[in-house]
């Protein structure tokens, strides 16, 4: 919501500078997200009326221009090149010594020859407006020689409210007017609406064929109205800083009362209409081509305003362009003021791709008591702009929502803020937002008036105390109950432990939004059935992810364009699986490495991350305990680089190189590394035990194996674990060789074996033993050789 200070200060006008109200309006909940000048600083600028205009001798697109700026002596000479200058129009006028916008100072010049004594300005030179195209015309009865600034209201300031959804009652400077004078306790100057007198009794009858969608319409017919007529200037300013573009008189009053008094309004040509008028849905197979230039095929749940024979207008939303009032041509209006039920305007903004002020008004509830007041106004500006004569105000009426009254206790209020506030002092401050309070004994009955959407229960009038009360003087008291340390489950992992873990192996976490692209659910899921959301956010959000990878994919992209060559990030976020009818939501873990292996240095090359220092960071997370991988087949993986990740003999996730495709698909320049966990798998762990350091050193063999290519290390160390030998501490793959030492088809594994007994020096003959064991073992099961 986007307004004017002086308009806003116009109905209440504490005394309170710019910012100190933006401050105010703030910590009331209304957050003032902009506060800018409505012009950028300038000076020498006067109100000039041209005298006459004649063609320059040596220039075909400038004009020598006699001025009178209303500072005594002669008429000034200007030379101008706008298109639009033309004897008696009144503008803005530079004179020598001004400085405009930019630091430009307008001194005496001359062009093409001519001398000029200055300059007539167009509103982009002035920074009023971006429109340049032209001088930026007065109205006639503008004062001759006035400072321009004083005269166009420059040293105003433009605010706007970052409003949350349930303040639907501050999007007019009415609301944000009653707010300022409930803080401040100022009083509130109301727009004054006065009923018009009928010029006639013509009038159209209103149909309510969906009463639960509009239960209430109000109209009426004005005659006899010049619709040519100019939009004032005060009117025409007020819209361009509130951010609307002034259209014709008839549209700009109906925009001009919905940002006073939050009320949507339409006009619609009299003429063009046929018959009674009904609210009704829309029916099958029907379009209406709307303002915006669009026709759209108009679904059954949405609704219209239509006459006897056709739509005229989608309801809460937009005007056709058939019933449109046309500058001109427009002679008699049907002036509309109406009620629609939020939900049933909800969303339709966002399936149709466009959005209007009045739907994002009704989509979040407008004041239903209000809509006669509207018309009223309405009718009084168009009377006073265009003139005409006012017909009976036409009514339809059903069921309004109910406001139901609220009980408030004091000692409640007590509870939760931590202020003791006397009952009189809540019934003042509820009191000055317009809410009937009634005593009932030692509880409050508050009933919220007709533009409070937003209070239902006792909560909500807890939160209207403190914010009149004021946030900053709530104190700021030490807790008074016992608190007590909670034991921790010492077979948990905790969660800020696990990202410390991933960080230092210097991995960089991210948040992504739960909602993705269909289409990363395909690639890197294989999921063709995601959970679809019934509201999505954005067509690119669309459905609930059910693997972190595509988050994953789409940072490291954003950081690739910004010209970041060694990218790790992880995750730690829920995914969302079917499980029949139900959904399940369980937590994971995932990281991705792309780039060198290590950060730029000097005395060490560029090798690329892969497989294996992925899989040791994964290793690394899941210590002490040992994980076992597999070769394993996954959407998102390169089929020969991917491997599923098994703890205890359950499979908790997988590692592995992406997909060619993938990384040809997203634009990548080579392929990162990825792995995903069960975040469950990841926190728990074996409980500590505490074990002796021993005194006695370990004993080392390094044994090396030629086997066929086609044996896997993983087998091998499976069986060497497997025998339990309880003088082994330790087996580990130290070196894999193939070459002219190796017979083809063959390849060299090199382990190395550490035992210790923690009581004693081990013999010669005990560690034989076991090695010996361990190279009948692996003879026997894959007819392995030591290698010489």
């Amino acid at each position: 919501m986007k307004f004017s200070e002086q308009w806003l200060r116009e109905l209440v006008d504490p005394a309170r500078d710019s910012e100190q109200l933006s401050e105010l309006l703030t910590m009331a909940g209304l957050e003032v997200e902009e506060n800018h000048p409505a012009a950028p600083a300038f000076s020498g600028v006067v109100v000039a009326e041209v005298l006459a205009v004649r063609r320059h001798e040596n220039a075909e697109k400038l004009n020598v221009c006699t001025v009178d700026a209303g500072q005594g002596g002669e008429p000034l000479q200007i030379v101008c090149g706008a298109p639009n200058v033309a004897p008696g129009v009144k503008v803005p006028c530079a004179l020598v010594g001004a400085v405009l916008p930019g630091e430009f100072r307008i001194k005496e010049a001359k062009l093409r020859g001519v001398p000029s004594f200055g300059m007539l300005c167009s509103a982009k030179e002035l920074g009023v407006d971006e429109d340049g195209n032209g001088l930026l015309l007065l109205p006639a009865d503008a004062p001759v020689g006035r400072d321009f600034r004083d005269y166009y209201q420059l040293d105003d300031r433009l605010l706007t409210l970052k409003l949350t959804p349930n303040r639907a009652d501050c999007l007019s400077l009415t609301g944000i007017a009653r707010e300022v004078a409930a803080l401040t306790g100022n009083p509130m100057r109301s727009v004054a609406v006065s009923p018009a007198v009928p010029g006639h009794d013509e009038r159209r009858t209103v149909r309510l064929d969906a009463p639960e969608a509009c239960p209430r319409y109000c109209g009426r017919i004005i005659k006899n109205v010049k619709s040519s007529a100019p939009t004032p200037e005060w009117m025409a300013r007020r819209l361009l800083r509130s951010g609307v573009r002034p259209i014709s008189a008839l549209v700009d009053i109906t925009n001009y009362v919905l940002l006073e008094l939050g009320q949507p309004m339409h006009a619609f040509d009299n003429v063009r209409l046929n018959g009674d008028i009904a609210v009704r849905y829309a029916r099958e197979g029907e379009e209406l081509a709307l303002l915006n230039g669009k026709t759209i095929k108009l679904d059954p749940d949405m609704l219209v305003i239509a006459d006897e024979r056709r739509a005229l207008a989608l309801a809460g939303i937009m005007g056709g362009e058939a019933s449109a009032v046309v500058a001109g041509r427009t002679r008699e209006v049907f002036l509309e003021s109406a009620f629609f039920t939020p939900a049933v305007i909800a969303g339709k903004s966002r399936r149709l791709g466009f959005g209007s002020d009045s739907s994002h008004r009704f989509e979040r509830g407008v004041d239903f008591g209000g809509c006669v007041a509207a018309l009223e106004r309405a009718t009084a500006l168009v009377l006073e702009i265009c003139g005409g004569e006012a017909g009976p105000v036409v009514e339809a009426v059903a069921e309004l929502p109910k406001r139901p009254a609220v009980t408030l206790r004091p000692q409640r209020v007590t509870r939760l803020l931590g202020l003791e506030l006397p009952t009189t002092t809540i019934v003042d401050m509820l009191g000055k937002l317009g809410l009937k309070v009634e005593q009932t004994g030692e509880s409050l009955s508050v009933t919220p008036p007709s533009h409070r959407f937003d209070i239902e229960r006792e909560e909500d009038l807890i939160e209207e105390v403190v914010r009149l009360y004021g946030y900053d003087n709530v104190p700021t008291r030490p807790p008074v109950a016992p608190q007590t340390m909670r034991p921790q489950n010492a077979a948990l992992r905790p969660v800020l432990q696990t990202k410390r873990l991933l960080a230092a192996r210097d991995y960089h976490e991210i948040v992504s939004y739960a909602f993705v692209e269909e289409r990363w659910e395909s690639d890197f899921a294989g999921n063709d059935t995601p959970v679809k959301l019934l509201n999505p956010l954005a067509s690119q959000m669309s459905v609930m992810r059910s693997t972190l990878i595509g988050g994953l994919v789409s940072h490291l992209a954003h950081n690739l364009n910004r010209r970041h060559g060694r990218v790790r990030l992880f995750e730690v976020a829920r995914v969302f699986l079917r499980a029949g009818e139900a959904l399940e939501q369980p937590e994971r873990v995932a990281g991705l490495a792309f780039g060198p292996r290590a950060p730029e240095q000097w005395d060490q090359t560029d090798q690329p991350v892969d497989f294996y220092d992925v899989k040791a960071d994964v290793e690394a997370l899941l210590a002490p305990r040992q994980a076992r991988f597999e070769r394993a087949s996954h959407p998102a993986f390169h089929p020969g680089r991917c491997a599923r990740v098994l703890l205890d003999g359950r499979e908790i996730g997988v590692v592995g190189e992406l997909h060619p495709k993938w990384v040809q698909s997203y634009d990548l320049p080579a392929a990162p590394v990825l792995f995903e966990l069960d975040f469950a798998a990841v926190q728990s762990r074996a409980a500590v035990t505490v074990q002796p350091v021993s005194k006695f050193q370990p004993v080392r063999r390094d044994l090396a194996f030629v086997v066929d290519d086609a044996v896997q290390y993983q087998d091998m160390l499976d069986l060497l674990i497997s025998l339990r030998n309880p003088l082994v501490t330790a087996v580990e793959c130290f070196d894999l060789y193939r070459g002219k030492a190796v017979a083809e088809g063959k390849k060299s594994i090199a382990f190395k074996v550490i035992l210790q007994d923690t009581q004693r020096t081990l013999t010669d003959e005990e560690v034989e033993a076991v090695v010996t064991q361990f190279v009948a073992a692996l003879q026997q099961r894959f007819d392995a050789r030591l290698r010489a």
